[in-house]
Formats: structure tokens, sequence, C-alpha cells
């Protein structure tokens, strides 16, 4: 898609396109409501912009959107609307030990029981070894810290979700 053609969308298409770069919906509707986009870098900047403008409720609403990481079953299930982008951000977990998927099913499990939202970290390029150690270091922060980290995170995600949105 281009953005001109996402310029043209009705709401509804737009907001469906949107959502499955970042699930949180003030975001969406702001982004709808702020265009249409003159460029990319506009639009970019625009979405960056919003998404700190956000509140706490709108980046937890986004978390809710993402399957944890390496829980390639959820995926499926779930996240059928963004499986193939979600699968590809994740796709060294597909190919990881068993140990380290239990590992991290189980860390993922106390991870959401301590902060009420599941880890988020933007897994391009990053080995499920590494997320595992980035999910262990992660696990030793405050709510508040690891808010503002899980926000950044998800930031980089839906920033990459928008490059491929108009690719």
């Amino acid at each position: 898609m281009t953005l001109n053609e996402l310029n043209q969308l009705n709401y509804d298409e737009a907001a469906a396109a949107l959502t499955k770069c970042c699930g949180s919906s003030n975001w969406v509707s702001e982004m709808i409501r702020n265009g249409p986009y003159d460029s990319e870098e506009a639009f970019f900047k625009a979405a960056e912009k919003t998404w700190f403008y956000c509140f706490e409720n709108d980046w937890l609403e986004a978390f809710k959107h993402h399957p944890k990481i390496g829980d390639i079953a959820s995926l499926e299930k779930k996240f059928g609307s963004t499986r193939e982008w979600a699968g590809d951000e994740q796709q060294t977990v597909q190919i990881a030990d068993q140990q380290v998927l239990e590992r991290l099913a189980e860390l993922n499990k106390q991870y959401e029981e301590k902060f009420g939202f599941i880890f988020i970290v933007y897994a391009t390029g990053k080995a499920a070894e590494e997320m595992l150690v980035l999910l262990e270091e992660r696990m030793g922060n405050d709510y508040q810290h690891e808010l503002q980290i899980a926000m950044g995170e998800q930031h980089k995600i839906t920033m990459l979700r928008l490059k491929k949105l108009l690719s």
C-alpha cells in the first residue's frame, strides 16, 4: 500500500490497516484524525508524536495486540491479522532450542504476573537466547521503569510495521 492509498481509505479501512501496526485505538484514531499525510516523513513523524502523547492505558492496550515471545500457538490462533509480521519479527524463536522456549514461556508467565502485561521486545534480528537474557534482566525492573521500556519497544515495533504497511 502506498501513502496515497492509505490516505484515501475510509475510516474503518484505515483503522484496520493502522491497528495491524499498533493496537492502541486512541493512537489509531489520532493518526486518522491528523491525516491525510503529505509525505511518508510527515506520516512517520506523526506516528511518533502521537505515540508519545498517548497515556498508560493506550500503551497497555497496544501490548495486548502482541503474542507472547515464543508463543507460536497464540500467533496462529489470536493474532491472525498480524501473524505474518509477528512471525517474521519472532523468526529466530521458531528455531530455538526447546529448553530456551520452555524458559521463555516460564519467564513470560512470571513477567505478566509481576507487571500485568506481556513482555514486549523489538524482536527483529534478535536470537531467542538474546530475548531470554533481556527478559531475565527486565524482571528486576519496577513497574514504571518497565512500562517505559515496553512503551519504547512497542514504538520500535510500530514504526517497523508502518514501514511494512507502506512497502
